[in-house]
């Protein structure tokens, strides 16, 4: 659980600082991918010497490389594509399928199955449909048939994540594959994202972007760790960090309307419950 919560409290931090990027500074897709992957990568450089750096030079480790590059990449560019059409929150309730997903992965991996586990995963769904509905303008215009592959896609990268990490443990540490991985993706997005002219651009939101990459790392390494357990912990990230806004928008005393505090309350619920269980 602690770990749980530190991968949210850091990637709370990363989602302020993307939302600063896209909407203050004007960073789009590509260049926000591109300073996430080479400041990443710099600031895990730093750490590896203290972490397992585990890899054997197979086709396995080769594969998960690339296969985690692909899922980063894809999400990033599959994201922009399906926000097009649904709200962020909207796209989080999607997310919840992987939940469903990821436990039965971890029970075909040899967890006992819970009845009250499914239950609590259930509750925590129809916290995300609550919340989504809250963050609706005009459901009348979603184009599905735009989004839907995309969306299917962006929903396999999510959940094939775990799986490569959990498939490649015995050929490569999930450190060393998401430190090349980092790399490798800043590299395939270098020719489009022009790093120089990104501090050209705006100076200030380009460091800022990059230093709250500090927290990324440590949000990178404790999924992981995460992943290692359960996938189906993993899975309970990101409602737990539209649970962690919820209470940020609380203290903040913003507008929050009735769809979304009882969807975050039952979100709470079902992300507890499912832990203790």
């Amino acid at each position: 659980m602690f770990l749980l919560i530190l991968v949210v409290v850091c990637y709370t931090i990363c989602s302020l600082s993307d939302k600063y990027a896209v909407s203050t500074a004007k960073f789009n897709g590509d260049e926000l991918g591109f300073l996430m992957a080479a400041a990443t990568a710099v600031f895990m450089a730093c750490c590896l010497p203290f972490l397992d750096r585990t890899i054997t030079l197979s086709w396995q480790s080769f594969a998960a490389i690339g296969l985690l590059c692909l899922s980063k990449i894809l999400e990033f560019k599959l994201s922009a594509i399906i926000l097009d059409e649904i709200s962020a929150f909207e796209l989080k309730a999607w997310l919840g399928i992987t939940l469903f997903m990821s436990y039965a992965t971890d029970i075909f991996l040899g967890e006992k199955p819970s009845i009250f586990k499914f239950l609590f995963i259930v509750l925590t769904v129809a916290g995300l449909v609550f919340i989504a509905k809250s963050g609706r303008t005009d459901s009348g215009n979603i184009n599905y048939r735009r989004i839907v592959v995309p969306l299917v896609f962006y929903l396999l990268a999510r959940y094939g994540y775990g799986i490569v990490v959990r498939a490649s443990e015995n050929y490569i540490s999930s450190t060393m594959a998401l430190f090349f991985a980092l790399i490798l993706m800043a590299i395939i997005l270098l020719p489009r994202a022009k790093p120089l002219e990104i501090f050209k651009k705006n100076q200030k939101g380009a460091w800022v972007v990059v230093l709250t990459k500090i927290p990324n790392v440590a949000g990178l390494l404790a999924e992981n760790a995460v992943i290692a357990v359960s996938l189906a912990s993993a899975s309970f990230i990101q409602p737990m960090i539209l649970c962690s806004l919820f209470v940020i928008a609380l203290i903040r005393k913003e507008p929050i309307t009735k769809l979304r505090f009882i969807g975050s309350v039952i979100c709470m619920v079902g992300i507890i419950g499912f832990q203790v269980c």
